[in-house]
Order: C-alpha cells, then structure tokens, then sequence
C-alpha cells in the first residue's frame, strides 16, 4: 500500500517515513507543495497524508485542487494549527482526519488503518466497484465473488487510474501520460481499455464519447 506523505520538517517526515515502512506501508516523501501535487497526477495514491503550512503551495490548497478535479483519495491532515477554524477548514476542503502536532506515531499508524477501513469499504486495500466485484490496490487483484480476475500488467494500470479518478471522466491524455513515458497512439490505448471493459461485467467501465472513460460509484 503506497502513501503520499508531505512534511517540510525534516525530522518528522523521516521519522514518520520510517515508521510507516516499518509497518508495511510504502511511502513516497515530499517537502514541497507543487512537487506533491505533481506526484499525484503521476501516481497511484489510495492515502495522502498533508502537512498544511508547506512551501509553494499549502495542504489545504492541494487538496482543493485534487477535489475540484474530481479525485476523491482520502486524506489525512498534520498540522500545527490548533485553532477551531483551521479545523473546520480542513474538513471543508474534503479530509476525512485531522491531526494536530505533536502527536504519537502509533496513533498515525491507528487513524491510518480506521481511514483504509472506512474509505475501502471495511477491508484495508479493497475498493468495491460494483456488486461482487472489488480490487484489492495492495495485492493487484480484481476479484468477481470469490473468482479473481486475471489482468495484464497494462489492464491493471487502467484499472487504478479510474479508481484513483472515479466518478470523473479520465482522457486518454491523462492514461498516456501517467502510464506511459513515450507517446503511445490513441487506439493502442483504446485496444488495452476494450481488453479491460471484456474481462469485467458490462458497463462498469463507460465510455464518454470524445471525452474519455469513467467507473461511477
């Protein structure tokens, strides 16, 4: 499981980058607003965890950003505000936990596992697409009932982008550059998107013609 975390005191983000490694997690790092928001769109994060006051551009503006663009990551706020509005803030700009400095890291680790819990449908990892069929982000797996899916590499990739932007229309520019780092043509994409949409039941995957594609949940 991969987690964004942005912290620009130096200490505590390898303190809480350690410590999270230590418990299974995978964590990229960043110190830096824009450097973060940039690593969303080019990435696959089922947990952010923000520092608000962080260079370029603060937490509290990175997660409006991502929700105006219909990206609905749980996100987990650490700061040393303390006020009451800064809290209200926080959860107005879309949050689901808000974590006032200092703190103990177990109870990162604690609040981390009840966000997977209630974003993920009570099983860490897990996203519910539709009845009996769930991918598990941890494991790669897509699984209709008790059966799995068997996906390739590329499918795969497909797949997490449109849960990663669900309920919002995904382009084919958007799979071009965050899946691959050279030009590919439209139709190859569109070859890998018609081999995902025959694995899975009809209609989880629509097509929004001249637009793109969406999973709506």
């Amino acid at each position: 499981m991969k987690i964004l975390l942005l912290e620009d005191e130096y200490m505590l983000r390898v303190s809480i980058k350690e410590y999270l490694e230590d418990i299974g997690y995978q964590v990229d790092d960043y110190s830096d607003g824009e450097i973060a928001y940039d690593a969303i769109y080019s990435s696959t994060y089922p947990l952010l965890i923000l520092d608000v006051n962080v260079p370029t551009m603060n937490g509290f503006d990175l997660l409006e950003n991502i929700r105006s663009d219909g990206m609905k990551i749980p996100t987990i706020f650490l700061t040393a505000l303390t006020g009451i509005e800064n809290l209200k803030e926080g959860y107005k700009r879309g949050c689901c936990d808000y974590m006032r400095k200092p703190f103990d890291l177990e109870e990162l680790g604690i609040r981390i596992e009840q966000v997977f819990s209630n974003f993920y449908n009570d099983n860490i990892g897990e996203i519910i697409i539709s009845d009996n069929l769930k991918y598990c982000m941890t494991a790669g797996k897509l699984m209709y009932g008790e059966d799995e899916i068997l996906l390739r590499k590329m499918e795969k990739q497909i797949l997490e982008i449109l849960l990663k932007y669900k309920n919002a229309i995904v382009s084919l520019a958007t799979m071009q550059s965050e899946i691959w780092s050279d030009f590919v043509e439209p139709s190859a994409i569109r070859v890998q998107i018609k081999n995902l949409r025959q694995k899975m039941p009809r209609n989880v995957i629509q097509n929004r013609r001249g637009e793109g594609y969406i999973i709506e949940r």
